[in-house]
C-alpha cells in the first residue's frame, strides 16, 4: 500500500503541479499586487514520525503576522486575495511541491505547527505520527480543525486504521465538492 501510495501521490502531484502553474502564477501576481511581502510562505510544521520540515503555501495573510495555528490567528490579518485564495483551496497548491520531495502525502493528517503539543503528543500516542501529513485529510472534509486537538487527532486515527486508496479518492474529492 505505501508503495502504490507514494507513486499515486507523485504521478498526481506533477500532473496537477503542471496542469495548475497558470494558476500558480496568477495568483501570485494577484498577492504581489495587492499587499507587500513575497507571493510564497514556508512555515516549519512538524512531519512523520516528529521530523520538522519547511510547508509551502501561497501567501494570505499581511506580513508579519504571528506564526499561529489558523483558528488563533486574527481574521483580519486576512488579505483579500487571501481569502479568495483560502476559499477555492488555491493557496495549498504550492504543498504538491512537498509531496513531490516526499514530505508530504496528498491525503493524510494535516501537518501542525511545533507549538500544537497537545496535538503532537496525542498523534503520536495513537500512531497517527508515523503517517505523512496530507494536502487534505478525512478530519478537513468532516468539518474538524486543529482548535479541538483530541478529536482530531481522533479522526486522524480513524483515518489511519480505515486507510485505503478508495478512502484517499473519497477524502479527495469530498475536498473540492463538501457542501
Amino acid at each position: 500500500m505505501k508503495a502504490a501510495k507514494r507513486i499515486f501521490d507523485l504521478v498526481l502531484a506533477a500532473l496537477l503541479l503542471l496542469v495548475t502553474s497558470p494558476v500558480l502564477v496568477l495568483a501570485s501576481l494577484a498577492i504581489r499586487l495587492s499587499s507587500p511581502g513575497p507571493a510564497l510562505f514556508s512555515q516549519t510544521r512538524v512531519g512523520r514520525n516528529g521530523r520538522l520540515f519547511r510547508c509551502h503555501k501561497l501567501r494570505t495573510m499581511v506580513v508579519g503576522t504571528p506564526s499561529l495555528p489558523t483558528h488563533e490567528a486574527p481574521a483580519k490579518s486576512v488579505t483579500a486575495v487571501g481569502r479568495i485564495l483560502r476559499r477555492f483551496k488555491v493557496d495549498e497548491l504550492p504543498q504538491l511541491w512537498n509531496v513531490l520531495k516526499g514530505e508530504m502525502s496528498l491525503v493524510g493528517p494535516r501537518p501542525c505547527l511545533p507549538t500544537q503539543t497537545e496535538l503532537i503528543e496525542r498523534r503520536r500516542e495513537l500512531g497517527v505520527s508515523s503517517l505523512l501529513p496530507g494536502i487534505t485529510g478525512l478530519a478537513q472534509i468532516r468539518s474538524i480543525d486543529m482548535s479541538d486537538p483530541a478529536l482530531c487527532a481522533e479522526t486522524d486515527a480513524a483515518y489511519l486504521k480505515a486507510s485505503s486508496f478508495a478512502l484517499d479518492l473519497r477524502i479527495m474529492l469530498g475536498t473540492f465538492y463538501r457542501g
